[in-house]
């Protein structure tokens, strides 16, 4: 498990980064996800609303009788050629051989094994915890790279979540 906090330069603890991204379709979950290597992870599917645009429709990203996808299943659902729409989104990443469980709070995740997590709050509002510093480092470089407004480090003096859940 890694558990590490790290300080910007003002002094602050960090735990994630925050965002905005388009209320549009996109393939953002794979976009924001690219640094990291989906393979090593067993990934947690929290509640959320994600859809993919086919054949003229809206259908659901992810099968609604799974709450727990491996990597490179996962990888292979949000990198479709279909764009896609995200109102919720909550994905958790546990080092595969882990034991994934429910995390409510930034302590649950501290004490956890899980090592990201990723929220997006009605389409726009983008969150992502991630305790191994050089990942998050490398998370927000890409995502500085997207179409994205408001990036900044979420810290201990601004992270404003009560919970790390989306409903």
């Amino acid at each position: 498990m890694v558990v590490r906090k790290g300080k910007n330069l003002l002094g602050q603890n960090v735990r994630g980064i925050s965002f905005l991204i388009p209320n549009e379709y996109g393939k953002w979950l794979v976009n924001i996800l690219k640094p990291i290597d989906f393979k090593k992870y067993n990934w947690s599917i929290g509640s959320g609303e994600e859809y993919k645009y086919q054949d003229n429709d809206l259908i659901r990203l992810f099968p609604d009788d799974v709450s727990i996808l491996r990597g490179a299943e996962l990888f292979k659902i949000i990198d479709t050629a279909e764009p896609q729409y995200i109102i919720f989104a909550d994905l958790k990443a546990f080092p595969i051989g882990t034991n994934s469980f429910d995390i409510n709070t930034y302590e649950d995740f501290l004490a956890s094994d899980c090592e990201l997590i990723l929220l997006i709050v009605d389409s726009v509002y983008t969150s992502i915890y991630c305790k191994d510093l050089k990942t998050l480092s490398q998370l927000y470089a890409n995502v500085a790279t997207l179409k994205v407004d408001s990036l900044t480090y979420i810290t201990d003096e601004n992270d404003f979540r009560n919970t790390l859940r989306v409903w």
